[in-house]
């Protein structure tokens, strides 16, 4: 076990912000937010309520006070659209829980939840009392979507171009007849079907081309629909090659999938800035994601992620990347993937990582900003649990936890001693707690 000095432990407590459910809570991370275009927040599992709960409040008060003018997550695109439509009050659904109806894949609780559903019918309220144009709009970083997204450029194409329309199913011909996204990829890569590759990218660079003739009619919504489209043909061709990819190694599905999201980032910033937004925008992931992975074992291994990648791109200064972090609880997980969601009890975090430390602290709950005295105490490299959309509570050690130095991966923490699973507003999705416990162990 690593030793816990007394000086490391009094560092936490004299720097740490102690929360007690207030908006003042997150005053210090507001300071620390200053002029910079992305905040990053993250979470330690993909089913913690309270994560939920308190990136929507830090995000209410971004918008609200920062002019921040877009949320980011870890979402496919088109689905997150579907949203994003109802926010900005341009959809056809009648409802907030109605316009979750394209998250139809594993994990449905990330999104159809609770917690997520309140802010999103909090972000339809408050476009509403906005100025025509000035609202703040919901968007998907991700690119597992590869036949909705190819769906949907030719849907675009048919309502402004009925020729391209035809031309592009064609060249998304080679993606058609196959069960899944990963059988695509088997085929494509054991040469049992044509290689698609060199389609879907001439298929981006003509939608490209053509746009100023399909932005011919003026107006916010053509001018939406044509960067809507464009986004779905980067995903068809990043998911073209990710699938294919998922055949080859870890690092270079890991690293292609987190290159889409921050590309995407980065046109979204782009595109809001065109069209005299301000182009700030908070992004929602996974700690692993959006921690800088150079200060991790990601490393060693090849890995980039979206927190390194937007570090070195937007210059120093210009992101605050903030992660989450809880010792035990419960979490909404599955056993295996495409497993159905259920209530499983999180083990005490192990006593040698930072969840372990930040329990010794007893603060109970806390943020933390990763800077001066606070990061000294913590420099030292130690275990970190990263739990995604199953939990393998038989195997933690080797499943969930990675080695990392908590300063240079994040610049503020918020750390939560116990924490509960996130509700999925699907009853079909709720279960009941599993059998997995453990009781705390001293900490004397």
């Amino acid at each position: 076990m690593q030793g816990i000095s007394a000086s490391s432990l009094d560092a936490i407590r004299a720097e740490a912000v102690r929360l007690d459910g207030a908006d003042h809570d997150y005053d210090s991370l507001m300071e620390a937010v200053g002029d910079r275009p992305f905040v990053l927040l993250g979470e330690a599992t993909h089913g913690t309520c309270e994560f939920y709960r308190l990136r929507a409040d830090i995000t209410r008060r971004l918008i609200l006070e920062r002019r921040f003018d877009a949320v980011a997550v870890e979402a496919d695109w088109p689905d997150a659209n579907r949203l994003n439509r109802y926010v900005r009050g341009d959809g056809i659904d009648l409802s907030a829980r109605a316009a979750f109806g394209d998250f139809q894949r594993f994990p449905r609780w990330m999104w159809c939840n609770d917690e997520v559903l309140r802010f999103i019918e909090w972000l339809h309220a408050h476009n509403a009392s906005c100025p025509a144009d000035s609202g703040v709009g919901f968007f998907g970083l991700d690119m597992y979507s590869l036949y909705r997204s190819a769906e949907a450029v030719v849907t675009y194409l048919e309502n402004v171009d009925h020729e391209q329309a035809v031309i592009a199913r064609q060249q998304y011909a080679a993606l058609d007849h196959v069960g899944d996204p990963q059988s695509y990829g088997y085929e494509a890569a054991s040469g049992l079907r044509p290689d698609c590759r060199k389609a879907v990218r001439e298929r981006l660079v003509e939608l490209i081309r053509r746009a100023p003739d399909y932005l011919a009619c003026d107006g916010r919504r053509a001018a939406d629909e044509q960067f809507f489209a464009e986004r779905n043909a980067h995903v068809v061709m990043s998911a073209e090659a990710y699938y294919r990819g998922m055949f080859d190694s870890r690092a270079s599905t890991w690293n292609r999938r987190d290159e889409h999201m921050t590309q995407t980032l980065f046109a979204l910033q782009r595109y809001l800035r065109e069209q005299g937004r301000a182009g700030r925008i908070v992004v929602w992931a996974h700690n692993s994601h959006l921690g800088d992975a150079r200060a991790t074992q990601m490393s060693e291994a090849g890995e980039w992620n979206v927190g390194e990648l937007v570090r070195e791109r937007a210059g120093a200064g210009q992101a605050l990347l903030v992660g989450f972090t809880t010792y035990a609880g419960t979490v909404t997980a599955a056993h295996e993937w495409d497993g159905p969601a259920e209530c499983r009890t999180v083990r005490p975090a192990h006593a040698d990582s930072y969840e372990g430390l930040f329990y010794r602290t007893r603060l109970d709950r806390f943020y933390l900003s990763l800077r001066d005295r606070a990061a000294d105490a913590l420099r030292t490299p130690r275990m970190e649990r990263a739990i995604g959309v199953l939990y393998r509570p038989q195997t933690e050690y080797a499943s969930h936890y990675f080695m990392a130095a908590l300063p240079l991966q994040f610049d503020a923490v918020f750390h939560l001693d116990e924490t509960r699973a996130v509700e999925p507003f699907d009853a079909n999705e709720r279960r009941a707690p599993d059998e997995v416990a453990a009781s705390r162990p001293s900490t004397t």
